[in-house]
Parts: structure tokens; sequence; C-alpha cells
């Protein structure tokens, strides 16, 4: 008789991450991914630094789908979007229709970018980039294009900003925070990165939000809270990401934030699995590299009937901002503490602390980030 397969919904860094942990142990297992696009295999964090290191569109794609199945011994559907789950007769549904049963079933589905609720015509007009093909169509929209509006401040609005502004393009960055990174650096900190993105060309309109967007010509205006307006060619939104629950949620599997999965990856359901991006593992939400890796290794020893939890060492976040150099781990929620801030002209050092002096983060800028290895050791995990 025939084996179902384990079927992973996604071809992103997490579900190939799980396949090819999984091979580690099983060579034979029938694995079958179903991918809503392409299903090839790319980096996605190098889209935020694309332009700066001289990447165009089609060399980011490091392997075609038919080239990942060989190399995972896997089966890999691209364009094969999955519509609905039955977890209790271990079948889903594809959006052409077809139905099929699987035997445990890893759900690495991602997240989507954040759309603010704004007002007037050009709205259809902006641009969000989410995955390889969003970026291919910036990049043609960029070819004849100089001046750049991003929604948001945050982790990719920066990186962005940095890589159009030393390109030489013309940007813009808005955000309701006082600063940049405003929910992972204290205030010393996102002062110096934000007047280093300046000395870079970006221009940052902060404390703010738009309200409006209307087209102008052959440009957008923006229209802000305050009744300030500017104008750019290209109008792109940042502002952060939520996870893609939709699915899972009309399936009847437990979500919150995320979809709810335990230490050992599993969800409401039996057999039922979640990682990454669309996952609140443990009451937590982390869409970064080092836990993908982390989550993808424990569920790979889970699929092979090797019950293993996920644990996360300390994880610093490297913010790809060259103009500022910038490593940040943040403290766990809930943390008790305070920060304590060394400023010099060339950086600044910030230790997340608690009244024993035991370090719980950190946040370093510029110079400061030659002591990353030092003091990532002294770091308490994430999640033991």
């Amino acid at each position: 008789m025939r084996r179902k397969p384990i079927v992973i919904i996604g071809s992103g860094l997490a579900g190939y991450a799980v396949i090819r942990e999984f091979r580690k142990f099983d060579v034979e297992a029938p694995v079958l991914i179903l991918s809503a696009d392409h299903g090839g295999f790319y980096s996605k964090p190098m889209l935020s630094n694309a332009l700066a290191t001289g990447k165009t569109p089609a060399s980011l794609l490091n392997s075609s789908a038919e080239h990942m199945a060989d190399q995972m011994k896997a089966m890999i559907c691209p364009y094969s979007r999955v519509i609905s789950i039955d977890p209790l007769n271990k079948n889903l549904v594809l959006q052409n229709g077809k139905k099929l049963n699987y035997d445990q079933l890893v759900l690495a589905l991602g997240a989507d970018q954040i759309r603010l609720p704004l007002e007037g015509d050009g709205i259809e007009e902006i641009l969000s980039i989410n995955d390889l093909d969003d970026y291919h169509r910036f990049r043609d929209a960029l070819a004849i294009k100089k001046e750049i509006a991003i929604l948001g401040a945050g982790l990719i609005g920066c990186e962005f900003a940095n890589d159009l502004a030393v390109t030489g393009y013309r940007v813009h960055v808005i955000d309701i925070s006082a600063q940049p990174l405003g929910r992972l650096l204290p205030q010393a900190g996102g002062i110096f990165l934000q007047r280093s993105l300046e000395t870079a060309g970006v221009v940052f309109h902060l404390n703010t939000t738009t309200q409006r967007v209307e087209k102008s010509g052959e440009k957008l205006q923006l229209t802000f809270a305050s009744g300030e307006t500017i104008k750019a060619d290209i109008l792109l939104t940042a502002v952060g990401l939520i996870p893609r629950i939709d699915l899972a949620k009309a399936a009847g599997i437990k979500v919150n934030r995320g979809i709810v999965v335990n230490r050992l990856l599993k969800t409401s359901y039996e057999s039922v699995y979640a990682l990454g991006d669309c996952a609140e593992v443990d009451g937590r939400v982390l869409p970064f590299v080092m836990p993908i890796m982390h989550a993808a290794r424990a569920l790979a020893a889970i699929l092979a009937n090797k019950p293993t939890q996920a644990r996360y060492p300390a994880m610093p976040v490297l913010v790809k901002t060259p103009s500022c150099p910038t490593v940040v781990s943040p403290p766990n929620p809930g943390a008790r503490g305070e920060w304590q801030i060394e400023e010099s002209q060339d950086g600044v050092k910030a230790l997340f602390q608690d009244v024993e002096g035991k370090l719980l983060g950190y946040a370093l800028l510029g110079a400061a980030t030659k002591e990353k290895n030092l003091l990532t050791k002294q770091l308490p995990p994430v999640m033991e």
C-alpha cells in the first residue's frame, strides 16, 4: 500500500528548511510541497539590499522548483494554492478542485504585508514587497522612477530606504513613531540610526500618519495627518507583517496572532504542524530567519518520529543598513530592567539589564557592533 505523503504548504525558507533537515533522518518518505507561486528557492531577506549588492530579480533566484525537487527528493507542485483543509480526515483541497490526502501536514504559510486603511484614488498604486514576484514588479517600476516614499520606519522600511538611497534614489520614510525601529531600539539608538540614514540621503517624516494617497499627474501625492503633503513616483508600504492564519482558522485549527503551536510545533490537531512567519510558538511570533531554522530542525526530527522540542537560543537580528551597521537582540516581552546607554560619535551601545546587572538584551549601532559576539554569549536563551 502506498504511503500517504508528508505535505508541506509553502515553499519559502520555512518549508524548504524542514524538508532539507528531514532528509537527514529519512531519504525515502514521500514528501509533497505545495506552492502558491513558482516554487523556486531564493533568500527573501536579500530583497531589501539587492540594489546595492548588484542583484537583479533573476539572479536572486537560487534554484527552480524542478531543481529543488531533485535536490530534496520531493514532489513540488508550483501554482497549487490550497483552499481548504480537513484535519479530521487528513486531506486538503486545491484551488483546481483536486483533493489530496496526507500523513502529516506542515503549515509554512508565511505572512502578508499589513495594508493601512488609506483614502484616495491612488491607493491601488501602492506597492508592497513580500516575495520575489513583488520585487520584480518593484524593480520594473524603479527603472523609470527616482523618488520613492516608504510607509513604515521598521526593519524592512529602513533596509529598503538605505538600499535605495545609496543607489541614487530620493527616499522619504513616513512613520507614526518618533524614531526609526521604534519597537526594537531605545531612543538613543533610534536617533543615531536616523541621523546616519539622513546622511545617506533619506528624509524622515516621523510622528505622523498618512491619510490620503492621490494621483497627481504621473506622481502620487501623500497627505499626512498634519496636512503636509509630499509627492513621490512610487509608494512602497512596509508597515509590518501579519501571519497568514485564515486557512488554518477556517479548518478549525486554533489561532491567535499566529497559528498556535506548542514547543513540538503541533497545532490543536494531531499530525498538523506549523512554523515560520505564520506560527505562534509557545506564545511567540518571531518573523526572523534564525527562529525558522531552529524550528525547522526540531520539526524535522518530530516528523521522523524523534520528538524534539523547539528551543531558541539568543538570536541577534542584523539590520541590513550598511550606512549604520545595527545589531539588536531585544529583551523578551515582559522582561524587567532598564536600558544602560553609552553614546559616542561613531556608535551607540545600549544594554538592557535587570536590577542585578544581568544582560537581557542589547542594541549595538555603528562601531559598537564589534562587541556583538562577546555580548551574545551573555544573553539568556529566548526559549529554553
